[in-house]
């Protein structure tokens, strides 16, 4: 069974594998593409029978259809999960935020939503009625934990002040975007604050099956990593691709020297940052939730996760504090 592991000072304890949930309820036109309901209940009861008990969802994601799809798929078994869910940072004055809480757990065919997030940074004013109905609906029982997603250093200070209990924070987190590492992750360890990394493999860069940059679709190489003139970047900056190359060439001969898939070592890495509590894929069908749980199941030695670490460090320092990989320093939402 997967390692779990207590996430900040909430008391729930997730397994170090979540499941994200965005391509859930898909449809033509949404950016996943048609979703069948069927791989959605298969994945879901065959990653609780395999101990991975976390599934992240908001109501953004397809228009709300992926938490009716994720609640659909937990009938009779939803005692066995956690979910997160994620409300939009424009719907969060109170009332609106409380109708918005109370469509999402309908959508979810449950009376509870174990973790609610802010989907991304409240404009200032806001932030303390915001958390003021947040705590509210804790006291209710209509949510365990409340949680926020994307919000940096200044960000967490300013809703911790509020009062309000922070219990996760989601936030983008692999090999190639670190940047949760030089300010946001310690502060959330001091405040026991639980780390939920989002896009392990940076959107399918970091698996291998692309052997060069132009064979990934445009829409993977929009953050700052990659040029600022590629289609659909708005950040503005030069990327650093080849710097960005050279690390999948280590990682890639790291995997053969292994002789595991390059993805797994990728994946695995993360599960050994300290503070992180879980990390989310996004799962579609069960092949991919059979190769995602044999990632969870690798453990790197001490000196391979040290040699990753120097390999990436570079890309790091480069790429700086800045945790919003789409956006640059003028821009960032993350603050």
């Amino acid at each position: 069974m997967l390692e779990k592991r207590i996430c900040g000072g909430s008391g729930l304890s997730l397994s170090v594998l979540g499941i994200g949930c965005w391509s859930f309820g898909g449809g033509s036109g949404d950016y996943w593409g048609p979703q069948d309901q069927g791989d959605v209940d298969a994945v879901v009861r065959t990653a609780l029978d395999r101990g991975v008990n976390y599934f992240d969802t908001a109501e953004g994601y397809n228009g709300g259809r992926s938490e009716e799809s994720l609640g659909r798929a937990l009938q009779g078994r939803r005692h066995e999960a956690i979910i997160g869910s994620k409300i939009s940072p424009t719907n969060t004055e109170p009332e609106t935020l409380r109708r918005h809480c109370e469509a999402s757990l309908r959508r979810l065919q449950t009376d509870v939503i174990d973790i609610y997030m802010v989907h991304w940074p409240i404009p200032a004013p806001g932030v303390p009625d915001a958390f003021a109905a947040l705590q509210a609906l804790q006291a209710e029982g209509k949510i365990r934990a409340i949680g926020v997603s994307n919000f940096g250093v200044a960000q967490m200070t300013e809703a911790l002040a509020t009062g309000a209990r922070i219990g996760a924070n989601q936030l983008c987190y692999n090999i190639l975007s670190r940047a949760i590492e030089i300010e946001i992750l310690p502060l959330c360890r001091e405040r026991r604050v639980g780390v939920l990394g989002y896009m392990p493999l940076q959107q399918g860069i970091l698996t291998g099956k692309y052997r060069s940059l132009d064979e990934a679709p445009p829409a993977r190489l929009r953050t700052r990593h990659f040029r600022g003139d590629r289609p659909g970047s708005r950040h503005g900056q030069t990327g650093e691709e080849d710097l960005v190359l050279q690390i999948l060439d280590g990682i890639r001969r790291i995997a053969e020297r292994l002789g595991v898939p390059m993805g797994h070592v990728a994946l695995a890495w993360t599960f050994h940052t300290p503070g992180i509590t879980s990390v989310l894929a996004g799962i579609r069908n069960l092949a991919q939730l059979e190769d995602n749980l044999a990632a969870a199941a690798l453990m790197l030695p001490p000196e391979i996760v040290a040699e990753l670490d120097a390999l990436s460090d570079p890309l790091k320092q480069r790429l700086g504090p800045n945790a919003d990989y789409f956006a640059g320093e003028a821009r960032r939402r993350t603050r």
